[in-house]
């Protein structure tokens, strides 16, 4: 671990899906947080799918992603088709 390498690593499991949360470095200094779902597909292999937040974005980030989670918590029970708000 270390220079460009993963510095933070940690995972949720769900039964059907795993997520990890992964703090990198690029070959700048600069961090950044990978997220990335997998899935398995079939037997033998698994679907993945990424993105990455760089540390300069990741309090937007956050402040949007808490709004979304907030949402979907106040709209657990309702139908899927509410039309969503814009912000």
């Amino acid at each position: 671990m270390g220079i460009r390498g993963e510095l933070f690593s940690s995972k949720a499991s769900t039964g059907k899906r795993t997520y990890f949360f992964n703090i990198k470095e690029n070959r700048h200094g600069d961090l950044f947080m990978n997220m990335v779902e997998s899935k398995k597909h079939g037997e033998a292999s698994f679907e993945r799918h990424s993105i990455i937040v760089f540390d300069e974005d990741i309090d937007i980030f956050l402040g949007e992603f808490n709004k979304a989670v907030d949402y979907m918590k106040a709209n657990k029970k309702k139908s899927r088709f509410q039309p969503r708000s814009e912000s």
